[in-house]
Parts: C-alpha cells; sequence; structure tokens
C-alpha cells in the first residue's frame, strides 16, 4: 500500500510573508482604535476616570487571553490562534465606535484585547518556528511590521476621520483591510505543531524563562514609560510647549523601527550577545543624556539612542526563548509576552507613584537602572544551551 502523500508546507518566502502580515495586523488593529477613543469619551459622556477604566479593559483582556495562548498554541499549534485573534480583531473593531454604553464598549474592549494578546502570543510562537527553519535571524523585521502596522493603523484612520468619515464606516474599511490580509496569510502559515504538550493549560515560568520574562518587563516598562511620560517629562524640564511635547515619543518610534528594520542584518553579524550588551548599554546611555545633558537639543537626541538601544531587545529575548530546555517554546513565550503586557500596563502607573514621591527624573532614573540588568545579564541569556 503506498504511503499517504503529506500535506504541503508552505514555502519559506511565503510563511515569511504571512508571518510579517500577521505582526501587521496586529500593529495595525491596535493603533486604529487611539484615534477613536475621543469619539468614544464624547459618545458616551463620561469623564477621565470612567474613560480611564474602560481603556484598562484592553488590558485584562489581554493578559487573560496571554495566560491561555501559548499552552494552547503548544497544544494545537500557533495558526489557528493566529487566525482566531487577527480575525476576531477585524470583528470587534467596528463594535468599538458604536458601543452605546460604557458597559458595551467594556465588553468590546475585553474582547478587543483579547484578540489583541491571543495573535500576540501565537505570532510570536510562528516567528520562532519560522526564524529556527530558517537559521537566520528574522526576529527584529517581525517586530518591525508591528511598529510600521501600528504607523499605518492610525495615520488611515487619523485620516479618514479628518476627511469627514464616519468612524463605523473607517472602522469596516479597516476591518475589511485586515481580513483581506489574514485571508492571504491563512493558506501560508505553519500548521505543525513543533512543541505539543498535554495537562494543564496554565504552567508556572522556571529557569532561564524567569529571567528573559523579568528582562522583558524591564524593557517594555522602559517603552511603556516613554509613551506615557515622555511629554511630560519636557514639559517639567521646560524643553518643550505642551503642543510638541509629543515630538520625544516620536523620536522613540521612528528610532526604534528603524532600528528593527536593520536588526537581523546587526544581529546575525554581531551575535545575540552583543546585541544585548550594547543595545543595552546604549539605552541606558540615552537615558542619561536624556536626563543630565545640559543642552536641550542634545537631551531630545536621547530617546534616539533609547529607541535605537532597546529595538532589538526583545526580539533576542524571543529568540532565546525558542531555544532554551526549561520548558516548551510556546509556554515560554507566552511567560514573556505576559510579562511584557505587564511592564507595558503596570509599570508606568508605578511610575505615576514614584514620581509623586521623589519626581519624576528620579523615576526615570530608576527605569535606566532596571534597563541595565539587559548587558548585566546579556552573558547568562546569550549562552548557546539555555536551562
Amino acid at each position: 500500500m503506498p504511503p499517504t502523500p503529506a500535506t504541503p508546507s508552505p514555502d519559506r518566502a511565503a510563511t515569511r510573508l504571512a508571518t510579517r502580515l500577521s505582526f501587521l495586523v496586529a500593529g495595525f488593529g491596535l493603533a486604529c482604535w487611539a484615534p477613536l477613543v475621543p469619539f468614544a469619551k464624547r459618545r458616551l459622556a463620561v469623564d477621565d476616570g470612567t474613560l480611564g477604566l474602560l481603556l484598562l479593559c484592553i488590558g485584562i483582556g489581554s493578559v487573560a487571553a496571554m495566560l491561555l495562548t501559548g499552552p494552547l498554541s503548544a497544544r494545537f499549534g500557533s495558526k489557528p490562534i493566529i487566525l482566531a485573534g487577527g480575525f476576531g480583531l477585524a470583528v470587534v473593531l467596528p463594535t468599538l465606535s458604536v458601543a452605546a454604553t460604557p458597559l458595551a464598549l467594556a465588553l468590546a474592549l475585553l474582547a478587543f484585547g483579547a484578540a489583541l494578546g491571543s495573535i500576540d502570543v501565537a505570532m510570536n510562537v510562528h516567528a520562532v518556528a519560522v526564524e529556527r527553519a530558517a537559521g537566520t535571524p528574522l526576529m527584529s523585521g517581525f517586530h518591525a511590521l508591528f511598529s510600521v502596522g501600528g504607523f499605518a493603523g492610525a495615520t488611515s484612520m487619523t485620516a479618514l476621520l479628518s476627511w469627514g468619515v464616519d468612524p463605523l464606516w473607517g472602522t469596516l474599511a479597516s476591518a475589511a483591510a485586515m481580513a483581506l490580509a489574514m485571508a492571504f496569510a491563512w493558506p501560508r502559515l505553519l500548521a505543525e505543531v513543533p512543541d505539543k504538550v498535554e495537562g494543564s493549560l496554565l504552567v508556572r515560568p522556571r529557569g532561564i524563562v524567569l529571567l528573559l520574562a523579568g528582562l522583558a518587563a524591564a524593557t517594555f516598562l522602559a517603552e511603556g514609560a516613554t509613551l506615557d511620560w515622555s511629554a511630560l517629562l519636557l514639559t517639567d524640564a521646560g524643553l518643550a510647549s505642551p503642543s510638541l511635547a509629543g515630538v520625544g515619543y516620536m523620536l522613540f518610534a521612528i528610532a526604534m523601527t528603524a532600528g528593527r528594520l536593520a536588526g537581523d542584518r546587526v544581529t546575525a553579524r554581531v551575535g545575540d550577545r552583543n546585541t544585548l550588551l550594547w543595545g543595552g548599554l546604549l539605552a541606558v546611555a540615552g537615558f542619561a543624556v536624556l536626563l543630565a545633558a545640559p543642552i536641550a537639543w542634545v537631551r531630545m537626541a536621547g530617546f534616539l539612542l533609547v529607541g535605537l538601544g532597546a529595538s532589538n531587545i526583545v526580539p533576542v529575548l524571543f529568540r532565546k526563548a525558542g531555544a532554551q530546555t526549561a520548558m516548551p517554546a510556546a509556554l515560554a513565550i507566552g511567560a514573556i509576552t505576559t510579562a511584557g503586557y505587564a511592564g507595558i500596563l503596570v509599570g508606568p502607573a508605578g511610575i505615576g507613584f514614584v514620581a509623586h514621591a521623589l519626581g519624576l527624573q528620579t523615576a526615570f532614573w530608576l527605569v535606566a537602572a532596571l534597563v541595565c540588568l539587559v548587558p548585566l545579564t546579556a552573558h547568562v541569556v546569550a549562552r548557546d544551551r539555555l536551562r
């Protein structure tokens, strides 16, 4: 009896494209929500405090989904979860523009966050498998597409709204584009389950994964601090007027995107250890310049250094999570992603408490001290055999 032919796998170029589209859709979908926030506040007639609680629902939904996505990816593969998350973002996005009560919007944001958290973990699990098969660094380029998607989503939605397009029609157009991208990626995603595991869906991180998760939390905290507090840091220091205070994060985001677009070539040339070592040192130096340089424009350049330095740290951490042997890769990546989101969601609130007690500059120095952990542990993280 002749053997049953195996189901053909997509070629490597097609699989890489599908992975990039997954990152692009995740960044695009998240960014489409940002321009809708003022419309939601006006439609629901809520105050800033209530709006803050509503926005927290995205984080709650994301973290809740992340806790399950790693184990589910290890059991069933990342492909079905990427598709569920990507199509889920497309389905839920239009509801964010029409939710008529705070409760309705809270439920929609929880679902939106769950879809985002699911695709975020699963696409990184998939990216590790694609990179491993290619035998060359690809992770920075994948993460760069998330940033590109974010820029495209915010820009396109802002443009549609500024042209007077109703938010519902704007979100429907964006959702259609996301659904088309996911439909194109569908047959090109890997269907294998490389680390199939059974048992409990909730597994505690252990071994080197704890260190990787801690470093991810510190790095994401630096990004969250820059996003939420850089404008106030600039205005308090008299470096920018309120109308121009957003330029600091803009410089950071440009530098991070550029660093990730070039990151795979850089990592292939210098290696993971040097990427973590010099990237961490550059980010710490950027914070030092931002906080201590005597000339205003030099201090602004600190944002560029922080962005460039931090740009390829997280991609390397995900790569090492896929290479360690302490636990299945999918579970490790889920733990790292969850820790990172905790850093970017909870960390900025902690900075607020420190800033209230000791001043915002001191809070940023503490963030820089946490980022110092990256170069200090680079030799441990970059070992060939991680346990």
